[in-house]
């Protein structure tokens, strides 16, 4: 029989997420222990947790997830989109149970104390996710100690103190820092993932912090692809003779990345060779182009979002990862808006006119997500070989 010391000690919070505002919210632990400060975001896709939490866009931000069955299908290393995990710490509704999928191979909450990141259960996450939506994605403190003590008032000194993603360069923290080659494709049934065989379209990557399954995007759209860090110039570009050029997705402020890599873009758009953006991509082809950027209330982050294609009127439901958003109101003549947003209206897509150089807001990878938008893959690769033949 358990003694009524015991019995407080088991339902004691031995996690909070202290808001800058002072809000406080308690739950359990699990995962790695400590503290973190950081953004926080809400994301609502209802599968790909893992993918999500290895997203290197998410650098610096707790993400609460309001799909509450967090940690079911397990985690294996088949999915993750880098490495190691980069998001600071994961919230969630109910406690992550034991995995049931024939691909687990590791419990999520091991998994993520193997991997130095914490986690949070037990919160209202509606109510969370209200708060955000309210406040703008406000700066934190998610703190776990299995003994359930926490000094309140430094927790949310700490969240108040820290400067945020404004004027944040986060890319060169997450890119790699020594170019590679990539030729593995999109994983199907039952080989899993295979390998690109034979001469492809000569295409360069930009690592902002490049999700692995854009790269295999790439790969099965046919290209030979040679990665390099977010620092690369042009000369270090065009000295691969590439066919075309892409951008990755990553975290931080458009703007303070763009100081090194606007002057990269804008030395590959004087050759006129076919562009392809995504996510931070797709802000730093902007910025290169003359549009700016600016910060969102609270961002767009989940699987279930509308765009619409305004050269075709059709909609695509996609993944979004993104707190900053292009001013379309600031496209320079030449540059066309080409999809929108349905929640908002922002944009989530440009292209230069006459020119096959385009992006958008968006992750066409779909991991996780829906497959709607795949077609930008081969959109890019089809413009390369046109200028072959051209």
């Amino acid at each position: 029989m358990s003694t009524a010391s015991e019995s407080h000690q088991a339902s004691r919070p031995t996690a909070c997420i202290a808001l800058s505002d002072g809000s406080v919210f308690y739950g359990h632990g699990f995962g790695a222990v400590g503290e973190t400060v950081a953004e926080l975001v809400f994301n609502t896709a209802m599968t790909g947790y893992q993918e999500i939490m290895t997203d290197p866009s998410y650098a610096s931000q707790v993400v609460t997830f309001t799909f509450p069955h967090i940690g079911n299908t397990g985690v294996n290393v088949e999915d993750d989109e880098t490495a190691t995990p980069v998001a600071a710490g994961m919230v969630v509704k109910w406690d992550p149970t034991e995995p049931s999928n024939w691909r687990s191979t590791a419990d999520l909450q091991v998994w993520l104390a193997q991997k130095g990141r914490i986690g949070i259960g037990g919160i209202d996450t509606r109510r969370l996710t209200r708060a955000i939506r309210q406040q703008g994605a406000p700066h934190v403190t998610l703190a776990h100690d299995p003994d359930g003590k926490f000094d309140i008032g430094a927790l949310v000194a700490k969240a108040r103190a820290w400067k945020g993603l404004v004027g944040l360069d986060l890319a060169k923290d997450v890119s790699c820092t020594q170019s590679y080659r990539w030729d593995e494709q999109l994983w199907a049934w039952p080989a899993g993932y295979t390998k690109r065989e034979g001469a492809g379209l000569r295409v360069v990557a930009i690592d902002y912090g490049a999700k692995r399954n854009i790269l295999r995007c790439l790969a099965s759209a046919g290209c030979e692809v040679t990665v390099l860090p977010a620092t690369a110039t042009a000369e270090d570009v065009l000295a691969l003779n590439p066919e075309g050029v892409f951008l990755s997705n990553g975290p931080g402020d458009p703007a303070a990345t763009g100081k090194y890599a606007v002057p990269m873009i804008q030395g590959v758009l004087a050759k006129d060779l076919p562009l392809f953006g995504i996510c931070l991509g797709h802000q730093m082809l902007a910025l290169a182009l003359g549009a700016i950027t600016v910060k969102m209330n609270h961002g767009h982050h989940g699987a279930n979002h509308p765009v619409k294609d305004l050269t075709t009127g059709k909609v695509e439901i996609t993944s979004m990862n993104h707190g900053f958003t292009v001013d379309s109101q600031t496209l320079p003549k030449g540059v066309s808006e080409t999809h929108v947003s349905l929640f908002d209206g922002s944009n989530c897509g440009i292209a230069v006119d006459g020119k096959p150089i385009f992006s958008v807001q968006y992750h066409p990878e779909a991991s996780p997500g829906p497959q709607d938008s795949y077609y930008l893959f081969e959109r890019f690769a089809e413009a390369i070989r046109a200028r072959r033949t051209a």
